[in-house]
């Protein structure tokens, strides 16, 4: 029996995914929780598992390409049901075809399988599966295109019409008038004199990532459904860096590297214990609010792909030294684009440490639909007023951002204080 196993929903919110590499092709034999394909989510780069034993006998979409989450991967052709039982139970399906939903233990996702019906008695075909890429040729047609796409081809100068499209009907896109001004550069396209490609592009073309994607949908998310206030303050930090410094190598030579992340996450989970309106989140529709008794904190990461926040769990249980190393871990397994959906997900609070390349104050944006998220600024050696004398101080910049419709100035202000006191003695984060 023939059946189509879809793009599983992996959850957290997660509806579209790009294929990055496919680990079967037509004819390949599977095994249950062999890995399929390797798709690139918004959040996670993760392999797909096949949820029966069988032989592969269709992929469906390229590498590279952006397929819905319900949207075919495979067909699989199914052991066990053959002949008169196989062709019995398509009688009985037609159409439209069933779906079966299939757990897989272990796997972390939930795959739809759906039964091929009538197609099942049919042999095997080479539908769906992905073709080379043909050279691109000059046929003489007017081509299909949207306005945006034309404009791009002008501006390159470059026919559209020269330039075979693989949207619906033909449709020429701007990604295919970017792989043909690529191949012009390359010199694989014979050129017109009107297609003479320019020697100096004036615009790059770059294609929307995944992670960039969810960037813009989640700021927009965020703006458009909190209330942002942020609240600016300054902490004289010497005590913290003669700590940091005094136990800096034999942390090292236990294999720790200790930032003043470690400290400062320390201080935000205890500051969060005593003001629990930072770490909750409103139910509208319920009309409550969910004052959370755990504190997972997100670290916003750099990374070439963009901006991501995996989670540091129960950050308040946690020594320095075990946040020490949850931090270099989890930025780690960020960069690397080897972050679970456990790392990502059930966040309560984030801290954006921008200080770390430049920069002082800052506005940063909610990660909704959390209460607030706690920017870090760069230390300065700036003159500070120290028993009424001026000194030499070491200033640390916070900027944190808060739900309005949450937390009150009041509420923000002790909470700031509160992550002051602990970082100005860093000692009291070992008493408290």
């Amino acid at each position: 029996m023939r059946f189509i196993f879809r793009f599983p929903d992996i959850g957290e919110g997660i509806s579209e995914g790009k294929i990055l590499q496919w680990h079967v092709k037509k004819g390949t034999n599977v095994k249950s929780g062999d890995p399929l394909v390797k798709m690139e989510t918004d959040k996670v780069v993760t392999d797909i598992p096949s949820p029966k034993d069988g032989v592969i006998v269709t992929v469906f979409g390229k590498e590279g390409e952006v397929i819905n989450v319900e949207d075919p991967l495979v067909e699989l052709d199914i052991e066990g049901v053959e002949g008169a039982d196989a062709q019995k139970l398509a009688l009985e399906k037609p159409a439209p075809p069933r779906q079966e939903v299939v757990e897989e233990k272990g796997f972390g996702v939930v795959g739809t399988i759906e039964v091929a019906g009538d197609a099942a008695l049919l042999p095997s075909s080479d539908e769906g599966i992905p073709e080379p890429a043909e050279p691109f040729l000059e046929k003489p047609r007017k081509a299909l295109a949207t306005p945006v796409a034309r404009a791009m081809a002008k501006d390159l100068g470059l026919a559209v019409d020269k330039i075979p499209g693989t949207g619906p009907n033909r449709r020429v896109t701007k990604k295919d008038i970017q792989l043909y001004y690529e191949s012009l550069q390359k010199g694989t396209v014979k050129t017109t004199a009107r297609e003479k490609a320019p020697e100096e592009p004036r615009i790059d073309y770059q294609p929307l990532t995944q992670i960039r994607k969810a960037i813009a949908r989640n700021m927009l998310r965020s703006k458009q459904s909190t209330a942002h206030m942020t609240a600016f303050e300054e902490v004289e930090v010497s005590e913290l860096i003669q700590l940091r410094n005094r136990h800096k190598e034999q942390a090292a030579a236990e294999g720790i590297k200790l930032t003043y992340m470690a400290f400062i996450l320390k201080a935000v989970a205890l500051a969060l214990a005593k003001h629990p309106t930072l770490n909750s989140e409103m139910d509208l529709e319920a009309g409550r609010m969910l004052l959370k008794k755990y504190y997972n904190i997100g670290i916003a990461v750099d990374t070439e792909e963009g901006l991501v926040v995996p989670v540091i769990r129960d950050a308040d249980r946690l020594s320095i030294r075990q946040l020490a190393r949850k931090v270099v871990e989890i930025a780690g397994k960020a960069r690397d684009r080897t972050l679970t959906l456990e790392d990502i997900k059930d966040g309560t609070f984030t801290i954006t440490n921008y200080g770390s390349i430049a920069g002082t104050f800052g506005v940063p944006v909610i990660n909704y639909p959390q209460a607030g998220i706690l920017g870090i600024g760069r230390i300065m050696k700036v003159p500070v007023v120290k028993d009424n004398e001026v000194a030499v101080g070491n200033v640390l910049p916070l900027s944190l951002s808060v739900d309005h419709r949450i937390v009150d100035g009041g509420d923000a202000a002790r909470f700031l204080l509160t992550v002051m006191g602990f970082l100005n003695d860093p000692v009291s984060l070992l008493l408290t």
